[in-house]
This record gives structure tokens, sequence and C-alpha cells, in this order.
């Protein structure tokens, strides 16, 4: 695996080995606020941008763990989404990072949608699944080619087959039948300048994932891929000024959260929570997740998916809490975009979010990032 000179942040070491966790929720609580101030002097990002790749129903009852109305539709709807962030490192060279560019092709592959595919008949299916231009589709439109990424990232890897994007150590005879990759050589990597940054435990749990989390991922897929552009981090880093890949395990066991910090304050972003509501459930104009909080006492609604670490997931969406800024319309919704957002749909009875960002923008993309010479901007 290739490495990568970043810089270490400790802020939430100690909290980090706590491993009885109602103490260590109190030691993040004291951690977030001092995280936020510190990253608020770091720097910026120097631009941002969000791109939609695919809208599509998910259980009501993961999105929403246990807070929503028994009379709610057993689906909502959430968009998928990739960011495009260019930043400077520590040498001053702008670097160009995708965060959750998926394969559309090859996500549906996972045991999970291929299940629930067979149950929708086509027409159905193509009611309610939405494409949206593909990543390489998206830096086209841009002005951007595959060889001007610097590195790749995703806050976890259910659902994602890596194979086209890092290429792999053998032919996929699977892929050169669906006419995906070639006949009889290695898939060549799409981004042959991009490495993947990644937490090590999330990397290495393949091929002995948990049952429970098994039909989300897509673990033999990732045993072909070529490793020589992978960086595997075992703490938390800065990539350079406002960028910060933060572990956030319990969505899965290598989980993480980008936080950026741009012009309106700090941002994080993940599939912990499925909406700035998420983070906030005893404001929120959702019944369902008014009242779980208020019966509960519960601060934060995890997306349960997969909820083997359930506390350990609560405890980094606090995390994030404290971490973001507040914005929004009214300055008082949580700065989280998550990577898949729940959106509003007609058939989503009594679960439409109240509010949602849909879009990420700060600064403009340098179509030449490899050659540019931009000042970095002023805090």
């Amino acid at each position: 695996m290739s490495q990568q000179h970043f810089q270490d942040i400790d802020i939430f070491d100690d909290a980090n080995r706590i491993p009885q966790l109602g103490k260590q929720l109190e030691a993040i609580r004291e951690a977030g606020p001092a995280f936020h101030n510190w990253f608020l002097k770091s720097g910026r990002v120097r631009a941002v941008a969000t791109f939609d790749l695919v809208g599509l129903p998910y259980p009501t009852e993961y999105a929403l763990f246990r807070a929503h109305s028994r009379l709610a539709s057993p689906f909502v709807r959430i968009t998928n989404r990739m960011l495009i962030v260019q930043f400077y490192d520590f040498e001053n060279h702008l670097r160009t990072m995708l965060i959750g560019p998926t394969d559309v092709d090859l996500a549906g592959n996972t045991a999970y949608f291929e299940n629930l595919s067979g149950k929708l008949p086509g027409p159905v299916a193509d009611f309610v699944l939405k494409r949206y231009p593909t990543p390489l589709e998206h830096l086209n439109e841009l002005g951007l080619s595959p060889e001007d990424i610097d590195y790749i990232t995703f806050d976890h890897l259910h659902t994602q087959d890596l194979r086209r994007w890092l290429g792999t150590r053998e032919p996929q005879p699977e892929l050169a039948k669906a006419g995906l990759a070639p006949k009889d050589e290695p898939i060549p990597p799409m981004f042959p300048n991009a490495q993947l940054l990644i937490m090590r435990p999330e990397w290495e749990q393949f091929p002995q994932e948990h049952p429970l989390q098994q039909r989300w991922f897509q673990g033999e897929s990732h045993a072909a891929v070529r490793e020589d552009n992978i960086i595997a981090l075992d703490n938390d880093v800065l990539l350079g000024p406002g960028v910060a890949l933060v572990a956030t395990p319990g969505h899965t066991i290598g989980n993480h959260t980008i936080v950026l910090n741009t012009s309106s304050g700090v941002w994080t972003s993940s599939e912990n929570g499925m909406m700035p509501e998420a983070y906030d459930p005893a404001a929120s104009s959702i019944p369902g997740l008014r009242n779980y909080s208020r019966e509960s006492g519960f601060e934060v609604v995890l997306n349960s998916n997969t909820p083997e670490s359930s506390g350990t997931q609560y405890n980094s969406m606090v995390k994030e809490k404290l971490i973001a800024s507040r914005g929004g319309p009214t300055g008082e919704h949580v700065q989280h975009f998550s990577s898949s957002e729940m959106s509003p749909w007609f058939l989503a009875q009594r679960t439409g979010p109240g509010h949602i960002y849909e879009s990420l923008r700060e600064g403009r993309l340098v179509t030449s990032p490899r050659t540019a010479n931009i000042p970095q901007p002023a805090l």
C-alpha cells in the first residue's frame, strides 16, 4: 500500500481509547468543540462542488432507525452524491479529491440491492430509480480528466466496487462479459494518478466481514483491486488547510467523516445520518423523529442498515454534530452533508425532511489543477 505524509490530528485520541461508550461520549463532548475551534483556524478549501449520481428507494426503518411513525411509508428516497474538493497540500500543491464517486453500474450488484431489484418489475424499477450522470461524465462536463484526480475517498465502502476506478491485478471475466472491462487483461485504473484514502480497519475487514455487514458490501470485488494506490490511515488526518478525515466508526468498523472548512463554516459529510434533522431530531418537522427524541432522550437518529455497533455510531454522530458549524435558512441546522441524503418524494408519506442541503458549493473548481498556480484564499 502507498504511503503519504499528512498531519496527524490527536484531539480525539483520548476519547477514542475509552472502551466504555458512556464515558467515551462524555470525552467526545469535551473534545468536539476543541476540534471545531482548531479546525476553523486550519485554513479553507479552495473549492467544493457536489454532483448527483443516483436516486433510489431505501427502507424507512434503516434511514430513521426506530424514529418513524407507524403510518410512515415503508420506503424513503435517498440521493447519492459525489463531492469534488480542491485544496492545497502542505507543499502548496493544488490537489483534487473525489469523495464518494460511486460506480453505479456495479453498485447494483450489492446483495441487498440485487434482492430488492428482483422483487421490482422492470417498469417499477425504472420508475423509482433515477440515474444522473456518472462520475466520469460529471468530470468531463467540468473540463476535468481522470488524470487530474489525486485522491479518492469514501466515508465507508457499503455497495462500492472499486475495480474500474483503481484497476485490478488480474482479468475480471464477469465484467468483461458485460462489456465493462478488457477481456483477457487486468483492468487498468480509470484514475491513474489517484490514491484511495481509507481507514485501515475498513479495508482490512475483507474478506472476513461480519454477517450483519455482508449483504451491504462487495467484499469479493476488493480482493482483485490493486493495492499500490491505496493509503490505509491509522489516525485522524489533516490533508491540507481546511480538509480532514476523522474516524467515526459504528456504521461500519472503519467509517470516517470528511470535514471541510468553507466560507460558511465547518461541514461534515458521511452517511451516519441521512439529513440534518437526524442530528437535531427534537427540532425535526417529522413527527416520528420529534416524538422519538422526546420519548427516548436520544439526540441523534442513526442510519441503521447495519446495526451491530449502534452505540459507537451514536457517539460518532455526536462527534460530527460538535465538529460542524450551524447554518441553513435559519442558521440553526447542523452543517452535515449526507453522502446519501433523504430527498422529498411523493410516495414517502409522513417522512418528508423539513430541511436538506441538496448541494454544497464553495469557490470555483480549476480545470487544469496540476498546472494551476492560484493563491490560497485568506481566512
